[in-house]
């Protein structure tokens, strides 16, 4: 124990210290300050970061040890609060800098460090201080946080007022189409809202901390759990183990095809038999504290037989490989596609043929915030669990047989979340904490490590594409030939669905007459699959994209100009034969045209004999909700004061639920003349709002907007007068009306068939994609100079999420082109190992244009946003550096060393 003083935000405190804890575990548990957040827990993220006299200091790995004593400390809570902010918090509320927000305390304690050393910075200056304090930030694609630093410098000098930062209405008071700030801007700014590990730390007395028994190996049979020596450790109260859960012990898939060979019970919450995948969890331990259930889990003895790993689809498809789930075939199911006529003989007299082989690996999602829960019993023995979940009620369902409980007696709640980016559309601990609180009887809660993050949870599902187009000498395209084979790890759910996705988005964006493929689900024992941002066409589309510019070089023609002649018209059908609703994208390439021409000249003149420059394009499309007849409800009531509170389960993972459900309630509620602060969100509670489904497929705008809009255009209809005018909340009361309303809607699409032909969508996003590189002949190394993005995405609801929205999935994607990898889980179990993309890999220049074409079925003429800046950013990447240097990577990432090689072979 050390005795020192500090003075933190001002005040000065007398510290008594493990002098081995750190500055983060003293500031968060013993001053509870905490906007500190750990992220990654080993400097690699920034979310930390402090000032200690005038430095700025990530504070997870600063030990106590370490401190001087009278040392001065400042947190965001020492820079502004929600009455009183700091410019810097302004301008990120101004610019939409904090998207998740998880790491916003984070960037804005080391901006104002940056301006209190530089208060004329240039945007290099911001990006070369945010590179070297390791800020890392998943969602913003870091522009919108540069715009913010330059613009608080701005204020800070004189050069630029604090007003002209805020937001200030049109004159009509719409707020539809605007830059109106996110409803939790304000508060994720200022620290002062409590992500999952906040709420945990402020849990009542008596709270068991939890921590895991891993699998270190990928697949083995279990002999036996000796827990008896980890029940002795301090301070534990019970170690949870597969006999304690009282149900089946499995989570569901829930949706699971008819065709598909296995059941949907595979995935165990707690192993019994086996072992399927690295990280699986074989026991929770329960314990007074986090450090006493780690050193207690560390005692627990688990015997294993050791058995084939298959870290493939090809792998797990060899004639010789077991069945990885008794009873089902490691390929699960089969999905077909076929549409018009017979494609073989088309390929035989077909002048121009292209054929060849993609692979998109296992991208990790790499939220800065990892996986956090907690659970307990309330008075009416009902289970409460809190989670990062985006798929509340679908979670409740897939998790409520395995735990051995009524669905009814579950209530699951959405904690303010860091970032997910589709991981949490499967269930990750909310079974875990739910069993260990039955099985405790206690409040119970568990925080993962950024370790456990990327060693347990889901990873996109990598895709093994063998891709053939026949085209006339004009470049018409004539027919498609495919084959994908999905490694979607050793757990089903969604495995299907994802395999379909193959075939609605492979060519996507363009008319091809006739169409012949097959995918197929593969169980292997790498990492589980789940989903992630734009779910399957990153690896449909990246195949069908790179192959388009293959042919364009065969033909001899611009890429641009094939791409025009073959885009969706009037007459032409997607690959599941469905009308377009809308037919933009000539629109979509006339806007980026001129632009791209400019592009190619500059590339070619920048060029030099070291780094040679190139300019590629890619076109993306990606479908708005579930197959088929997707379903959402909210809700909408008169309160006794006159204001509106909207009630929905429009799960928020940073991309904005609050602004898309606030945006979309007050255009709803105009007739009334409401302000935007008089409509109040009740979001992402069981027990409160009603089923809107899942957030995920960027269903959130489309679906659960017009049901959102539903709720309140009833409402409205319900307090009008017959002559005129709408009833105060008194003469709807007097009246016996109703004060609460709620909305459904219902999409009217089909879902597809056995071949994969049907509407599953009402509406659609489309953009294109250009990028511009400069690759290293010396070294391989490719650099992104420039990302542009135009989009139809209909009408936009608030263009600060949009613009976060398209900005962050460019970056995603430039990541998912270059870096990004989860395939040597040793390797790529930390930020820097898996390829995050830190500043000064992602492009300041990142220009978005908007063609809005108006949804006959969006609300409003809205469609969704989230998942079309990375349906294909990465294929106009690889064709950019093919551009650039004549050398084709065809198997993602495009690391340094792939292009070198191929630049050699090349020579």
């Amino acid at each position: 124990m050390i005795k020192l003083t500090l003075n933190v935000n001002g005040v000065e405190r007398m510290v008594l210290a493990d002098p081995e804890s750190t500055l983060a575990q003293y500031l968060r548990e013993g001053l509870g300050l905490t906007s500190v957040k750990v992220g990654c827990g080993t400097g690699q993220c920034g979310s930390c970061s402090v000032i200690v006299d005038g430095k700025v200091v990530r504070s997870c790995s600063r030990k106590m040890g370490k401190m001087d004593d009278g040392a001065s400390v400042t947190t965001v809570e020492g820079i502004g609060t929600p009455q009183n902010l700091h410019p810097v918090q302004l301008a990120w509320i101004a610019h939409g800098g904090a998207q998740c927000g998880f790491c916003s305390p984070g960037f804005i304690v080391s901006s104002v460090a940056l301006l209190n050393e530089n208060p004329k910075p240039t945007r290099e200056d911001v990006r070369d201080w945010f590179q070297k304090h390791r800020n890392a930030c998943r969602c913003t694609g870091y522009k919108p946080l540069v715009d913010a630093v330059m613009d608080a410098a701005a204020v800070l000098r004189g050069d630029l007022s604090r007003e002209e930062l805020l937001f200030k209405a049109p004159a009509d008071g719409r707020i539809w189409g605007t830059k109106y700030p996110r409803p939790t801007a304000v508060a994720k700014v200022t620290g002062t809202l409590d992500y999952g590990a906040d709420l945990a730390l402020k849990m009542p007395e008596g709270t068991l901390r939890c921590a895991l028994v891993q699998a270190e190996v990928s697949h083995a049979k279990i002999l036996s759990i000796d827990t008896s020596e980890a029940e002795k450790m301090p301070g534990v109260f019970k170690v949870v183990t597969h006999k304690d859960v009282r149900g089946k012990n499995r989570i569901t898939g829930l949706i699971t095809f008819p065709s598909n060979k296995g059941d949907g019970w595979d995935r165990p919450i707690l192993c019994d038999e086996k072992v399927f995948q690295y990280g699986d969890a074989i026991a929770i331990v329960c314990a007074d504290t986090e450090a006493n259930a780690k050193a207690a889990a560390a005692k627990v003895r688990v015997q294993l037989e050791q058995l084939p790993e298959y870290m493939s689809a090809p792998a797990a498809m060899a004639d010789d490989a077991m069945q990885i789930h008794p009873g089902t075939p490691n390929i699960y199911f089969v999905q077909k596609i076929a549409k018009g006529e017979d494609t073989a003989p088309i390929f035989a007299k077909a002048p121009v043929v292209v054929e060849d082989d993609f692979y998109v690996g296992r991208q990790p999602h790499m939220p800065i915030e990892p996986d956090t829960g907690f659970a307990f019993l309330d008075e009416e023995g009902r289970l409460h669990i809190h989670s990062k979940s985006i798929g509340l009620h679908l979670h409740l369902y897939m998790i409520a047989p395995g735990l051995g409980i009524e669905p009814e007696k579950v209530i699951m709640v959405q904690n303010p979340a860091g970032g997910t980016f589709g991981y949490k559309f499967s269930p990750t601990m909310e079974a875990l904490v739910g069993a260990a609180c039955l099985a405790t009887g206690r409040p119970v809660s568990l925080n993962y490590s950024w370790f456990q993050q990327q060693t347990y949870t889901g990873k996109r599902s990598p895709f093994f594409i063998n891709l053939r187009l026949a085209a006339d000498k004009d470049g018409k395209l004539l027919a498609m030939e495919s084959d994908w084979s999905v490694d979607h790890g050793p757990y089903s759910e969604f495995g299907d669905l994802l395999t379909l996705r193959g075939a609605q988005f492979i060519g996507a964006g363009y008319d091809i007459p006739a169409i012949r493929g097959e995918g197929r689900t593969v169980c292997t024992n790498h990492a589980w699959g789940s989903a992630f941002r734009a779910y399957g066409s990153p690896q449909s589309e990246f195949a069908s994209e790179v192959l388009m510019d293959e042919l364009a070089e065969k033909l001899g023609m611009d890429p641009l100009e094939l791409r025009y002649k073959n885009v969706y018209r009037k007459g032409a059908t997607t690959p599941t034969g469905q009308d377009p609703e809308v037919y933009s994208l000539p629109e979509v390439l006339d806007t980026l045209r001129p632009r791209y021409e400019a592009a190619r000249k500059q590339a070619a003149a920048a060029s030099t004999a070291a780094v040679k420059r190139g300019v590629g394009i890619s076109v993306g499309v990606y479908g708005c909700g579930l197959d088929g007849p997707d379903s959402s409800e909210a809700d909408a009531e008169l309160n006794a004061d006159g204001t509106v509170t909207v009630f929905s389960c429009w799960e928020d993972h940073g991309q904005g639920a609050d602004a898309g459900c606030l945006g979309t309630a007050h255009e709803a509620l105009r007739p009334l003349g409401l302000a935007p602060e008089k409509i109040r969100l009740v979001m992402n509670d069981t027990n409160l709002a009603p089923n809107s489904g899942p957030a995920g497929g960027s269903r959130s705008q489309v679906v659960t907007g017009r049901a959102v809009a539903a709720a309140c255009q009833a409402l409205v209809e319900g307090l009008r007068k017959p002559g005129g005018g709408f009833r105060s909340y008194d003469e709807v009361v007097a009246a016996k009306l109703p004060l609460k309303y709620r909305g459904k809607w219902t999409a009217p699409g089909t879902a597809c068939d056995d071949n994969a032909q049907g509407s599953p969508f009402v509406c659609y996003m489309y953009g294109i994609f250009m990028a511009e590189v400069a690759v290293e002949l010396a070294t391989g190394k490719t650099t992104v100079e420039k990302m542009t993005l135009v989009s139809d995405i209909g009408k936009i609801n608030n263009r600060l999420v949009v613009d976060g929205q398209n900005y962050g999935g460019l970056a995603q994607g430039i990541g998912l082109a270059l870096s990004e990898d989860y395939e040597d889980i040793k390797k790529h179990s930390t930020m820097v190992g898996a390829g995050f993309p830190y500043i000064k890999q992602i492009p300041d220049d990142m220009e978005l244009l908007y063609v809005e074409t108006p949804r006959p079925e969006g609300p409003f003429g809205a469609s969704g946003v989230g998942e079309l800046p990375l349906t294909c950013p990465h294929a106009a990447i690889i064709n950019a550096i093919h551009n650039a240097c004549g050398v084709r990577i065809t198997r993602l990432p495009a690391l340094p060393e792939k292009v070198l090689a191929g630049l050699k072979a090349k020579a």
